[in-house]
């Protein structure tokens, strides 16, 4: 198996469909083997993994974790290592909304939501740093949103989950630079998934015209900076927020 990736073990969490599934995508298309997680939809996310591993000639498995659950993500990364060999690769993608004003948010919706955004990046980058401290080389890619960098109205629980994920990444770059492990964000922008389709005709019609190249991402667009900040071509960058957004965030 050739490709940037080649000979390496990559764990995706949410890996399962949306931005999750493209992730998985780009890194078995450069040669890794993947492990993608899934919290409930188990049908979905073991098709995607027998797809992807007979198209591209690399191991891709499914299993279920709840990221918010540490005894569980410590069972994924020991799924892992039987099943592929050290993780080279942690992709942070797991994570949820529960959209609505601060007046009227519940403290289960907060909770919920900054626990399997934030706390889920935290519980599964912990696991992953022992074996690439081990390994002397490691790539954590934390999936943020834009929303964490702007805010926005209606999600104060996500945009707080989010910020936090930034933070974090900046925090753990420093911890780990000198030794081979890098650590990045991606901030997409607003990105056709499952998690918008729910949005009416207008609020489409008002994002698109808060966004200079005027037309919604695609997953794969996100997938594709993954898979580079993944690669060897990327050793230089650590502890990076990458809006990845149409143009939407300029400063």
């Amino acid at each position: 198996m050739t490709g940037l990736l080649a000979g390496k073990n990559a764990v995706v969490t949410g890996g399962g469909r949306g931005i999750g599934r493209a992730i998985a995508t780009a890194l078995a298309e450069q040669g890794a083997n993947v492990l993608l997680t899934y919290r409930g939809s188990q049908a979905a996310a073991e098709a995607v993994a027998t797809e992807l591993s007979a198209a591209h000639g690399v191991k891709v498995l499914a299993t279920q974790c709840d990221v918010r659950d540490s005894a569980e993500v410590d069972r994924l990364f020991e799924t892992a290592k039987e099943a592929l060999g050290a993780v080279h690769v942690l992709v942070n993608n797991a994570g949820i909304t529960a959209d609505t004003l601060v007046m009227r948010m519940s403290e289960e919706a907060w909770d919920d939501v900054v626990t399997t955004n934030l706390r889920g990046t935290f519980l599964a980058s912990k696991v992953a740093v022992r074996g690439m401290l081990r390994e002397r080389w490691g790539r954590i890619i934390n999936i943020s949103s834009v929303v964490g960098v702007t805010g926005n109205a209606g999600q104060a629980n996500y945009a707080a989950a989010k910020a936090g994920i930034i933070g974090f990444t900046r925090s753990l770059a420093q911890e780990v630079a000198t030794r081979g492990i890098t650590v990045n964000a991606i901030a997409p922008g607003f990105v056709l998934t499952d998690m918008t389709s729910g949005l009416t005709d207008e609020q489409k019609a008002a994002i698109l015209g808060r966004i200079p190249m005027a037309r919604w991402g695609e997953a794969s667009e996100i997938a594709a900076v993954v898979a580079f900040l993944a690669s060897d071509a990327a050793s230089y960058i650590t502890g990076q927020v990458i809006n990845v957004d149409g143009g939407l965030v300029t400063a």
